[in-house]
């Protein structure tokens, strides 16, 4: 169990950082995970979580001191954040869990959800039986901003918001060579959204980076990076979500890389849980 003290007067936000090693039997195998927890917060029940896939990459980004900046400046509420390592087999755990890509990949991304709800939220409370929680968060890099988003969308019952960093919005269930290849109906996320029911309690945020990548596989001008967070975002708007639900970043020379992610993420926060 923590001890929170009360030090208003304290000029660095210090965040506590613990590591904890998951062995699942979902995933069979060690998920190693991180803790990010400001030191000197004195109401534990006005904490919020969020969870964020690739792990290994906030440690790449100093995203230790990213929240002491925020923290001092007293910009955000409360958050437990929680970065998750990814493992070996990355292409088949962060993925849609309802259906593979074209190639089969994502095959244990049903097991990486039960991971999460059935062994990672049950040890986060038991771990930190202080918090309630006032609402769950969910955010990834890539492949794992797709599974994050995976996972939101499909339990609005458990999430709040999400953040998708150059998500991999263009996993599709078949060869973008295919003759008959149509990216209205073979982009997966995109089709869940737009048979799925809606949600009204979801807020999503999603980042680009003008140089992302160079594919443009319509030949329309516009980079796949951006052409396939655009087309999403009108996919939730045509389901229901307004302008206030949804916020688009996109960065003038941002790569598909953790330093851009870096660089978004304090927005990603602020927007999310300014104070």
């Amino acid at each position: 169990m923590l001890i929170f003290e009360v030090m208003p007067n304290e000029k660095t936000a210090r965040i506590i950082v613990e590591q904890h090693v998951i062995k699942s039997n979902f995933l069979q195998r060690d998920v190693k995970v991180d803790y990010y927890l400001p030191a000197h917060i004195a109401v534990p029940a006005t904490f919020s979580l969020l969870l964020i896939n690739d792990g290994q990459d906030l440690v790449t980004m100093q995203f230790q001191s990213i929240l002491e900046k925020l923290y001092q400046n007293n910009a955000i509420t409360p958050l437990l954040c929680i970065g998750l390592h990814c493992g070996a087999d990355r292409k088949n755990e962060y993925a849609t869990a309802k259906v593979t890509d074209y190639l089969g990949r994502g095959a244990k991304a049903f097991q990486y959800n039960r991971f999460i709800f059935e062994e990672l939220l049950p040890l986060i409370y038991k771990i930190y039986p202080e918090f309630s929680f006032e609402e769950k968060s969910y955010a990834g890099f890539s492949l794992g901003g797709l599974s994050a988003l995976d996972i939101v969308w499909n339990h609005p019952e458990v999430f709040t918001k999400v953040g998708v960093f150059s998500g991999s919005l263009w996993w599709r269930d078949k060869d973008q060579h295919a003759v008959d290849f149509d990216e209205s109906k073979n982009r997966i996320m995109h089709r869940q959204v737009r048979e799925s029911v809606y949600a009204p309690s979801l807020q999503f945020f999603f980042e680009v980076g003008t140089q992302d990548e160079t594919a443009d596989r319509n030949n329309n001008g516009i980079i796949d990076a951006i052409d396939d967070t655009i087309s999403l975002i009108e996919e939730l708007k045509r389901k229901g979500y307004k302008d206030d639900n949804i916020e688009y970043l996109e960065l003038q020379d941002g790569r598909h890389d953790v330093a851009t992610w870096a660089r978004a993420f304090p927005a990603f926060l602020k927007w999310g849980w300014w104070k």
